[in-house]
């Protein structure tokens, strides 16, 4: 073999191994040069990450926990900066009763977006459950304080009952009013209010709410339930016998005209022994 025609041996296994060491270094960094991530894949990624946020919150609904946590955890994978899915995963975390888990993801939720009263409400109810009612009593009145959240009646009216579940009943009462301050015709707020009267014993104040605020405003199965209770115990038969007239007129097979009907079934078997 002549001299140069080495030499172009050489310069080809050369460039051989230049060519293998190219695709090697490509295969190794995925061809970075041809894989940067495009912008419209991004918003690819956000979307897919909705898709699986609704599929897992469905699924929770459902109960179906596992499928919930497989659907909840790629949206992470997805969007991992999203507060509204690790406040989902918060609530997933709760339902299997990793306590612990939730409150982080709760408040990872809340570090992403501080101040978001959908994010405080939920994070809220979770404390008032783990009696916790102080922090939540907090997080209900950050969110109604919220001058973008619709319904701060709501978060008053929670805020409420989380402090009669704390026995802090002069507290819960007077959040109740503020939430019926902020809307009067809320049902909730009306019911709640009526129900700690009922359990204090206030009789005539809790008839009296319930009654003029279904005189101006439909009335819903709780408050007529909660009205033929008040009767009852007031020994107004007749009373008692309109609110459940109307129970089961408005809202017949509904659970609280079912509860009236067992009532009454077990009164009249009682009368007969």
């Amino acid at each position: 073999m002549t001299a140069r025609r080495r030499a172009r041996a050489v310069r080809s296994r050369r460039a051989a191994r230049l060519a293998f060491g190219a695709m090697a270094a490509c295969a190794l960094t995925a061809c970075q040069s041809n894989s940067a991530v495009p912008k419209y894949t991004e918003t690819q990624r956000a979307k897919a990450a909705q898709a699986n946020l609704q599929l897992g919150m469905g699924y929770l609904q459902q109960g179906n926990l596992a499928l919930a946590k497989t659907k909840l955890e790629r949206a992470e994978i997805e969007d991992p900066h999203s507060a509204e899915i690790h406040s989902a995963l918060g609530l997933l975390d709760e339902r299997l009763g990793k306590d612990k888990e939730a409150d982080k993801e709760y408040r990872t939720a809340l570090s992403i977006t501080p101040g978001d009263p959908a994010l405080l409400n939920n994070y809220a109810v979770y404390l008032c459950s783990h009696g916790r009612a102080v922090e939540g009593v907090h997080n209900f009145e950050a969110a109604a304080g919220n001058p973008l959240y619709r319904s701060p009646w709501a978060a008053y009216t929670n805020a409420g009952v989380c402090l009669r579940q704390a026995h802090h009943e002069s507290d819960a009462a007077q959040l109740f009013v503020r939430a019926l301050q902020s809307n009067p015709s809320y049902a909730e707020a009306i019911f709640q209010a009526s129900d700690l009267d009922l359990s204090q014993q206030k009789y005539a104040a809790a008839r009296l709410r319930v009654d003029f605020f279904m005189t101006n405003n439909s009335a819903t199965p709780d408050l007529l339930l909660l009205g033929w209770r008040i009767a009852q115990v007031q020994n107004d038969g007749a009373g008692a016998a309109r609110y459940a007239q109307r129970l089961a007129k408005e809202f017949p097979g509904s659970e609280q005209s079912r509860a009236i009907s067992a009532s009454a079934d077990q009164s009249g078997l009682s009368g007969t022994h």
